[in-house]
């Protein structure tokens, strides 16, 4: 009696990635299903005037042609509007700087396509995410082993920082297959295929909705409150057009002109609406030696062992840092140590926690504790 494969969900944007991620699934046996996820209808092609995602969508629909299997189409667009952009409304508006694309992934990607898998009775979902996954050694019974997430083999695609908040079950049924791929590979790859995204630029900016300016998008929802920019000693140097368009280390849109050196946010005044900021891109306030995270998730499923010796990162484009973490007075939160300070701590990043090459989890950053 012949058994049946296996059966793969993969999510496929229409970009080389997720593309080649599907060809290797197929050529390794599984029966494949392709998911393309519609987010976002306000961005437009700036070539043809058409909503991007559209286009996107062809370039899916083609690839699946191409490998001979089948594509559907999820409308996640509510859910996006209402649990993530929402979210990075809110959190600007709080004086933070959210990262919409990890919420993006433990919500939509890892979330309700997981659970468009389940409803199809569909044995697996996979991306085409730089990161890989390992099992622990311990215990014997396969089913009971924890799943490591790692970081992707190519540094420079790494996207291990952004999965952070994906749990345990469901990185148990997750498939990487460029994980240990490099981004040259890839399009080597897909060019040796033929599929037609081989030479397709890669996407930017934020996560479905692509590059933007910021401080415009936010004009559509969170009303400008002008106030003073200070130094450290409270002297006005300059009018800014609401603090929510600045994040702690930001030196673009700074309206001041006074001596030599370029100026960056430092700080936030709320209750006076007052932006510090101060002068010279080494300048000790922009600095951090700890810190607190809350929000935490752990990628194993649990909290490590208190004090806990890592490496963190607080940026996407961010050497790992030393550190040490332990549990603060709140159950909920940890505290952070670096072993050097760390320039441009914002709120609401997330600070991700490594040892070697696999992420542990992370949690959402609070203001500095020194």
């Amino acid at each position: 009696m012949r058994t049946q494969k296996p059966s793969v969900l993969v999510g496929m944007s229409g970009g080389v990635d997720s593309s080649v991620a599907a060809s290797l699934l197929v050529k390794r046996g599984f029966r494949v299903v392709g998911g393309f996820i519609k987010n976002w209808s306000d961005a437009k092609d700036l070539m043809t005037g058409e909503c991007s995602w559209r286009g996107d969508r062809r370039d899916a629909m083609r690839v699946a042609a191409q490998l001979g299997i089948p594509l559907l189409t999820f409308d996640f667009e509510a859910q996006y509007r209402s649990k993530i952009v929402e979210n990075l409304f809110q959190g600007y508006a709080e004086g933070e700087t959210p990262n919409p694309d990890i919420l993006c992934n433990e919500i939509i990607k890892f979330g309700l396509f997981v659970e468009e898998a389940n409803r199809l009775g569909i044995n697996f979902v996979a991306t085409g995410h730089y990161a890989r996954l390992a099992y622990s050694p311990w215990p014997m019974r396969f089913f009971q082993r924890d799943v490591r997430l790692l970081r992707g083999k190519d540094s420079d695609k790494d996207q291990s920082y952004f999965l952070y908040r994906v749990p345990q079950a469901v990185l148990k049924r997750t498939i990487f297959p460029i994980g240990d791929l490099r981004k040259s590979r890839v399009r080597q790859i897909a060019r040796h295929v033929g599929l037609p995204t081989a030479e397709k630029p890669d996407s930017q900016g934020i996560c479905f909705i692509g590059k933007l300016d910021m401080a415009e998008f936010l004009r559509k929802k969170i009303p400008p409150a002008m106030g003073d920019i200070v130094d450290e000693q409270g002297n006005i140097l300059g009018r800014h057009q609401g603090m929510d368009i600045f994040t702690i280390g930001q030196r673009h849109g700074i309206l001041v002109s006074r001596g030599e050196d370029p100026w960056y946010v430092a700080d936030k005044d709320f209750v006076k609406n007052r932006l510090i900021v101060v002068q010279g891109m080494n300048h000790p306030r922009l600095f951090s030696s700890s810190t607190v995270i809350h929000d935490l998730c752990w990628t194993r499923g649990r909290a490590p062992r208190f004090p806990f010796h890592c490496e963190i990162q607080v940026r996407y484009r961010q050497d790992p840092v030393r550190a040490t973490i332990s549990k603060d007075t709140h159950d909920a939160c940890i505290a952070i140590r670096f072993a050097m300070p760390v320039k441009a701590v914002a709120p609401g990043q997330s600070a991700v926690i490594y040892r070697g090459n696999e992420c542990f989890g992370g949690g959402m950053l609070k203001p500095s504790i020194s």
